[in-house]
């Protein structure tokens, strides 16, 4: 007995061949698919899903860092946070240190900000808060024995630096951890935000 042609009415019962094909067949994908893990580059017509981490063209992946802008606002800032706090602390009665988390923003701001996310910028941060809040309390207290004394101010400086290490109170030393911590802190807070 011998097996049915193909295309008569049976089926044949040999085992089908391998087809070879002198072009290739029509692919089952969109044109310009490249399925993942093949080589190969997209063809024209594909339009790939955009990355959401990636900017919208036309615009910068990242803010140019301007350092030393950053360093010189934020001594500013500082200096100008030294005078009104040396200001405020001469006319009240009581210790305002807790304004030295105001202070360490005010430094902190700027330099993280505009800095952005370099290392040297936090503890630099805390070294101005601190500088702002002890510059801050000499020129109160030099404005205080000014009001009281009467005398120039250049000739005050050395006796509001005596004034000011008899004066120092434990909780003076948590004001100064604020400032310390707080101008880290923010600095480093406010340059992640971006």
């Amino acid at each position: 007995m011998t097996a049915p042609e193909p295309g008569t009415d049976g089926q044949s019962v040999r085992p089908r061949m391998a087809q070879h094909y002198s072009v290739a067949p029509e692919p089952d994908a969109p044109e310009g698919y490249v399925a993942p893990g093949m080589p190969g580059a997209p063809v024209a017509g594909y339009d790939p899903v955009p990355d959401p981490a990636e900017p919208p063209a036309g615009r910068r992946r990242r803010p140019r860092r301007r350092t030393g802008l950053a360093v010189a606002l934020s001594l500013t800032a500082m200096l100008i946070g030294a005078l009104a706090y040396g200001a405020a602390l001469s006319r009240a009665a009581s210790s305002i240190g807790w304004l030295a988390i105001a202070l360490a923003a005010a430094v902190a701001w700027p330099l993280g900000r505009i800095g952005g996310p370099n290392r040297a910028l936090p503890p630099l941060g805390a070294l101005l808060s601190v500088g702002g809040l002890l510059l801050g309390q000499l020129l109160g207290q030099t404005l205080r024995l000014h009001r009281l004394a009467g005398t120039p101010y250049g000739d005050l400086l050395g006796d509001a630096l005596r004034i000011w290490r008899a004066d120092r109170h434990p909780v003076d030393l948590a004001f100064y951890g604020i400032a310390l911590i707080g101008g880290f802190l923010l600095t480093r807070r406010t340059a992640a935000t971006d």
